[in-house]
């Protein structure tokens, strides 16, 4: 007969990992928070705020601050704590477009400020990019996180390419399209990022880029169109998840952490500046090639994971 002190078996309704079973940390009589044992939300807060630094150094060295860097270190976090592989992926997708946004608030009327954006293109693809997040939260309510983790190791891997080979004279036509190809476009940045946890900027200033736009106007662009999709996907992934909030780690609305939300935020905006001071002192081909490297890595990792 099992003495009372033996720890409860581990639910069979849950799939965790080996690493941090929620039983080793969450013992009958530890104290609550939230109806969520302190320690165990302490060891969670803990390890988000570990990676809300790494977060932050990169994002200030490589310019950027969504989800090409945010998903990654989250995922690493989230794996680390246990949290089932069959909801890990959305978790940190859904987490990531929360995190981003007071970062889009802030980029957009920074560069509101300097009058450099293209007005004209985020109103024109403002509609279509939220239909492309809204398609990207319903497929995370049914797909396996197999589709993310391939979606997200394609996109990476285009974008690490055209960092790593791309060139600026590269050109398409000297002008965007107009008519249904430009709504597609929209759709198309809109339903990427929400199935990478992005604000679209990347695939954004690619596309803009190779329509003869100057790298500014197309980062300021990116930076308005980055407000709706990250709102929208925030709420879009909170309502997917809902249907799997058992399999969740504390403090979770669907596919959102609140604890990652909170934790990682403020940590990663404070931390960046830091790595923007070091990205100062390294030339602007060497930043493209690092994080071209750091976006392969990524894609090569998620790749790894399929198999």
């Amino acid at each position: 007969m099992p003495s009372r002190s033996s720890r409860p078996a581990a639910p069979t309704a849950r799939r965790r990992s080996k690493a941090l079973p929620r039983e080793y940390f969450a013992p009958a009589t530890a104290a609550l928070m939230f109806g969520v044992p302190l320690q165990e939300l302490a060891l969670l807060a803990a390890a988000i705020a570990a990676g809300a630094v790494l977060t932050g150094l990169l994002a200030g060295l490589f310019g950027i601050g969504g989800g090409g860097v945010t998903v990654p270190i989250l995922y690493e976090v989230f794996r680390v704590l246990g949290v089932s592989e069959d909801i890990r992926m959305q978790l940190c997708i859904g987490t990531s477009l929360a995190i981003i946004i007071p970062t889009t608030f802030r980029s957009y009327f920074a560069h509101r400020a300097e009058g450099i954006g293209l007005d004209d293109v985020v109103r024109r693809w403002t509609l279509p990019a939220i239909a492309g997040v809204v398609t990207g939260a319903a497929i995370a309510a049914v797909a396996p996180a197999a589709v993310f983790k391939a979606a997200f190791a394609v996109m990476t891997g285009i974008i690490s390419a055209k960092l790593l080979f791309g060139r600026e004279s590269w050109r398409i036509a000297d002008d965007l399209p107009r008519g249904p190809a430009m709504l597609g476009f929209g759709y198309l940045v809109g339903l990427c990022s929400s199935l990478m946890g992005v604000s679209g900027g990347s695939l954004s200033n690619i596309i803009l880029t190779l329509y003869g736009k100057s790298i500014h106007s197309a980062v300021a662009t990116s930076a308005g169109l980055g407000i709706p999709i990250a709102v929208a996907g925030t709420i879009g992934f909170m309502a997917a998840g809902l249907p799997h909030q058992s399999l969740m780690p504390p403090l979770c609305i669907g596919y959102v952490s609140l604890v990652g939300f909170v934790v990682m935020a403020p940590i990663s905006s404070f931390v960046a500046g830091f790595g923007a001071r070091l990205a100062h002192k390294t030339s602007r081909r060497r930043l493209e090639v690092g994080f071209g490297l750091f976006l392969a890595t990524i894609s090569v990792r998620f790749i790894v994971s399929l198999t």
